[in-house]
């Protein structure tokens, strides 16, 4: 992809100077901070990129992967760009008392001065020269769906990405267009898998299946909001969103995802709902004498009563049972707690159900009633 080099300002003179609220700044600094991947002092990959035009600070920060663009209204203006060391900025703007800040430009230092306190700081800048452009999308590539929506996919699946650094291609999320238009969203680590199929996100245009790396969509879970629209575009080698005053970036992960819907059991024939809460409550609680690396707890099932159990081996052991609506035969079936407790703190509902055949076949747990996701569980060994 081709860069675009009309985003870089001419510094005039070496004194470029802006006046600004603290608190703004320091909001997007240290969303810039979250970002850099590098705290070398010495690297510009360390550091963030600020840029004066006009009445507008524009504010950049990349770990070469991902990339982030900003801007905040400033006043009292010299335009000009430089970069500063973005922890150290982060550090100062947080030690500030609230109200305005000027920044000014001294030759290859950044002084900073609160309006209310006779402070002063010097940073030490590197040009905005060097610092690496930043990769565009073409605007009629950009397509909008509601960030709430959005954010719910990401919170549906975030949890269930391998953090396998071997298989890479399961570092992600993958997304694709179904068929019949709707967006999916799929992850897994090769022992559960989390699946949503949105129909609230609709005219969406063709694209190749991709993988979007964790680091991004936990960015965008933290900051998207429940209102307004996100906008997307996918290029060969990257994703791009754009919200408020955001404009955010993320290489794409290559490699081939696993063929995710043959990890999906059909026919299950045995189920059993239960309320969320409760079991959630009596995972917290049974999780206490679970052996650290497995995890593993028990699901006994009996008619109308669901017994979790746990043991840790010469330290003691848990249970505790709670009502269910179960009428089959006797069942029990080992499981990693986690792999429970993480799904049910994404789900929407108040009532849970988990789907199964035999105890040592994956299960389903879902919503009740049935929804738009899902969450696919492999069973543990039970001896």
């Amino acid at each position: 992809m081709k860069y675009q080099n009309a985003y870089r300002v001419e510094i005039q003179g070496e004194k470029m100077k802006f006046t600004c609220d603290k608190n703004s700044l320091l909001r997007e600094i240290a969303f810039a901070q979250e970002i850099i991947a590098s705290k070398n002092a010495l690297s510009i990959m360390s550091n963030v990129y600020l840029e004066v035009t006009d009445s507008k600070l524009v504010i950049r920060a990349t770990d070469v992967k991902v990339s982030l663009e900003t801007s905040i209204p400033i006043s009292d203006v010299v335009p000009g760009a430089m970069t500063v060391f973005c922890d150290k900025l982060t550090g100062i703007l947080a030690s500030l008392p609230e109200g305005d800040i000027t920044v000014e430009q001294d030759g290859s230092r950044a002084v900073l001065r609160p309006a209310s306190k006779k402070a002063r700081f010097q940073l030490k800048t590197l040009s905005g020269e060097k610092y690496p452009e930043l990769p565009r999308a073409e605007e009629k590539s950009y397509f909008d769906i509601a960030s709430k929506e959005f954010r719910r996919m990401v919170a549906q699946t975030l949890f269930a990405v391998s953090t396998d650094e071997t298989r890479y291609f399961m570092n992600g999320v993958f997304m694709e267009k179904a068929q019949d238009g709707e967006l999916i969203m799929v992850s897994t680590d090769g022992r559960r898998l989390a699946y949503i199929k949105n129909p609230m996100v609709t005219g969406v245009p063709d694209f190749r299946p991709i993988i979007i790396p964790i680091k991004v969509l936990g960015i965008l879970n933290k900051r998207l909001s429940e209102e307004g629209m996100l906008s997307i575009a996918i290029t060969d080698k990257n994703i791009f969103f754009r919200f408020n005053a955001y404009q955010i970036s993320s290489a794409l992960i290559e490699g081939q995802f696993p063929n995710y819907q043959k990890v999906i059991p059909q026919n299950l024939k045995q189920k059993f709902s239960v309320k969320k809460a409760d079991l959630l409550e009596a995972l917290k609680r049974v999780s206490i004498f679970v052996e650290q690396k497995s995890n593993r707890t028990f699901f006994s099932l009996s008619m109308g009563t669901l017994t979790l159990s746990s043991e840790e081996t010469e330290l003691g052991a848990a249970r505790e049972e709670i009502a269910c609506e179960y009428d089959g035969e006797d069942t029990m079936i080992a499981l990693n707690y986690r792999y429970i407790e993480e799904p049910l703190r994404a789900m929407e509902s108040d009532t849970v159900t988990v789907e199964f055949s035999e105890p040592s076949r994956a299960i389903i747990v879902r919503p009740e009633p049935a929804s738009d996701y899902f969450h696919v569980v492999m069973p543990m060994q039970i001896d």
